[in-house]
């Protein structure tokens, strides 16, 4: 029972993660790796060439060729917990609406958290292909911003379809105002579910505060803003799992009598397997 109700919990949680990351899994992060997330590090299937395609001869066939994946070693270095304590109550009689709260609670937070050190993998991964234009975008050359980390994508050879960017509220407000900017009420239902907030220049348009915003943590001393990233989610993996189900777990630590407690632990990481198809726009200052 106990296990069952494990389960059960830890699906509630992630229900409530999906719905509140903008960095959302199959929209901008793949997730397929080979192993066991829990057991501390996974197996990252990457291929950097796609399939010969030759001429048949109908006489003496094709010649053979060989392709191979590589796999990089993706450690879980992100070990983060749910431990939520609920004073006044054992384990076996905390109330339903009690524990969906602290669920729901949890979800949320794992959500911001994975939001940040996801979207601080994707902005400052060394590689990254960086805007040579520093200047804050408005809404004059917003929409030529896009299109050159456009064209940059497809000159790397980045599949037209799928492709994501991620805007700070600062930029969004400025491509709202572009005339080709394509709203949510045109989107399909797929991608409003998944969180995103229109179109441009042929991609996935979403929104997040977790950009980089007036730091100068790195990049020489310079106050740095990213207007927005952009990539495709076939190089850009992340993987996570829970290390320990969520479970409500009664307390005997000699100071709380009659208490129990929301825990759970969640290990992922976030890899960018090819940084150059991974385009930023950044203003310095």
């Amino acid at each position: 029972m106990t296990n069952t109700l494990n389960e059960r919990y830890s699906q509630l949680v992630d229900a409530k993660l999906r719905s509140t990351l903008v960095t959302q899994d199959n929209y901008i992060f793949n997730t397929n790796h080979e192993g066991n997330a829990a057991a501390g590090a996974v197996k990252i299937p990457v291929r950097d060439t796609e399939v010969e395609v030759k001429a048949y001869d109908k006489a003496n066939g094709a010649a053979l060729s060989s392709g191979a994946t590589t796999y990089i070693t993706m450690l879980m270095s992100n070990d983060e917990a749910v431990n939520e304590l609920i004073d006044g109550y054992d384990a076996a009689s905390l109330p339903d609406d009690v524990v969906a709260e602290r669920l729901a609670s949890a979800g949320y937070t794992l959500a911001l958290s994975m939001d940040k050190k996801s979207i601080a993998a994707l902005e400052q991964t060394e590689g990254v292909t960086v805007s040579d234009v520093t200047t804050a975008a408005d809404i004059s050359n917003a929409y030529s911003c896009v299109a050159k980390a456009r064209t940059a994508l497809s000159r790397m050879g980045v599949p037209a379809a799928d492709r994501w960017l991620i805007a700070s509220p600062e930029f969004m407000e400025i491509i709202m105002q572009d005339e080709k900017f394509i709203r949510q009420g045109d989107l399909s239902q797929e991608l409003l579910e998944a969180g995103a907030v229109g179109r441009i220049a042929g991609f996935n348009v979403f929104e997040s505060s977790n950009l980089m915003y007036g730091s100068t943590d790195f990049i020489d001393g310079k106050t740095v803003t990213t207007e927005f990233v952009c990539g495709h989610p076939n190089w850009c993996h992340r993987v996570q799992e829970w290390a320990v189900p969520v479970g409500v777990n009664p307390i005997s630590d000699g100071v709380h009598i009659g208490a129990s407690a929301v825990q759970g632990r969640k290990v992922y990481n976030v890899l960018v397997s090819k940084p150059e198809t991974v385009y930023v726009k950044r203003t310095e200052a």
